[in-house]
This record gives structure tokens, sequence and C-alpha cells, in this order.
């Protein structure tokens, strides 16, 4: 099967991708300096002190370096969670059967043969992740090889070479970055407004404020995907 993927030099293929990175971080640049407008003149409404610098930068650090860290982390991070065994050498037809198939759809996007792995799963499912598109991690679970042809399973495979090929992990990273600044913001203003109205804490941080702050993130690193 031919995969969906842009053609192309490995030169264009790259401007792409640093444009796409452009792009996001002058959307989070953008979105900080209004984030910080919008702060500034909330503070006198709402008559407490938010230190609007100290919040952005930390916004700009966790928010977006946070996401770029989950990302050189991903590989690593969804072996460890998903239980995943990678086929080094395979141990049966079904395991030389992928590798051969995600090496030739591998070939065809123009990328580097990704590590090919199989998680313990009942359900049909399939990832693929990693910074490099050329050291990415492909796995299937095993509820699809018991479930599906091998056509269909191929079907799959193509899907998630092609993410690989289309640099989508990165993007990912990207939206993840803007969306953790609109969490880390929103949920320390929520957390001082909490703090000074429900708990009437004056003074530093109340068990209001780390409350409201902590469990919002929490609950976004619970529900985010691995990548």
């Amino acid at each position: 099967m031919r995969l969906a993927v842009n053609d192309g030099g490995g030169n264009s293929k790259g401007g792409v991708r640093m444009h796409r990175i452009g792009l996001f971080v002058a959307t989070n640049l953008a979105i900080l300096i209004l984030l910080g407008i919008m702060l500034n003149l909330a503070e006198p409404l709402l008559g407490v002190r938010l230190n609007t610098g100290f919040i952005l930068v930390m916004a700009a650090i966790f928010g977006m370096g946070g996401s770029f860290i989950s990302l050189l982390m991903s590989k690593a991070t969804a072996k460890r969670f998903t239980g995943a065994r990678v086929i080094e050498r395979p141990q049966n037809a079904t395991e030389q059967w992928l590798l051969e198939t995600v090496r030739r759809q591998a070939q065809q996007a123009g990328i580097g043969m990704p590590e090919v792995a199989i998680y313990p799963a009942p359900e049909v499912n399939a990832f693929a992740t990693g910074a490099n598109k050329n050291d990415a991690l492909v796995a299937v679970s095993v509820g699809l090889l018991n479930s599906m042809s091998r056509d269909e399973a191929e079907a799959v495979l193509g899907h998630e070479v092609s993410h690989v090929a289309n640099g989508d992990m990165v993007t990912l990273a990207l939206i993840q970055g803007v969306l953790n600044t609109f969490v880390i913001v929103l949920s320390r203003v929520i957390g001082h407004l909490v703090d000074r109205v429900v708990f009437k804490n004056e003074r530093g941080h109340g068990p209001g404020f780390w409350l409201t702050m902590i469990l919002p993130r929490w609950c976004w690193a619970r529900w985010r995907p691995l990548s």
C-alpha cells in the first residue's frame, strides 16, 4: 500500500517543520502577551495582586518547555506505561511480518526504521510516538493482532507510519504547549481568587490556592494523550 505522506526532499520537509514550530512559538508568545494584558487589567477589578510577570514566566517555562520535555520522553514513557515489548528478534511469524511491514512502509515514507513493539491490551489499538521521525516508535496491541486480518492491520500500521512521517507528534506537542499555558495561568488566577474569597486568606498562599492550582494540572496531565 502507498502511504499518504507529503512528497518532497528532506530540506523541504525540514523547512515545513521549522515553519510549523515557529508559528506555534509565535502563537504561544502572542497568548502570553494577551494574558499579561488581561491579568494587569483584572488585578484592580478583583482586588488581588497576581504577580503577573512571575505567572507568565512560569507558564512559558513549564507550559511550552514542559510539552517539549514530554515529547523527548514520549518513547520511554509510552513503553513504560503500556508495557510495550520492542521486537528486536522476531519470535514468531506475526512478529516477523510486523517488522517487515513497518520497514517497507518506512522506506516508502522516506523515514528511518521505527522501533516496533507489541503491548498487552485487549483493545484494538495502535499508536506512534517519538520526537524524531527517524527514531520513532510504532506499537500495536495484542487485541489488534488477534482481531484484525493482516490487510486491516497493515492499513493501521500505514496510518501510524504516516503520523511519524508528517511530524504529527511535534504538532501535538506544540498544541499541548499552548494549552498548558492556559491551564497554568488560569489555575493560578482561580487559585488566588479562591484563597482570597473563600478562605479569606490575605497573606501568602493558603490551601485554596494550592488545591485549585494543582488539581486542574493533575486532571490535564491524566487526560492528555502520551503523544
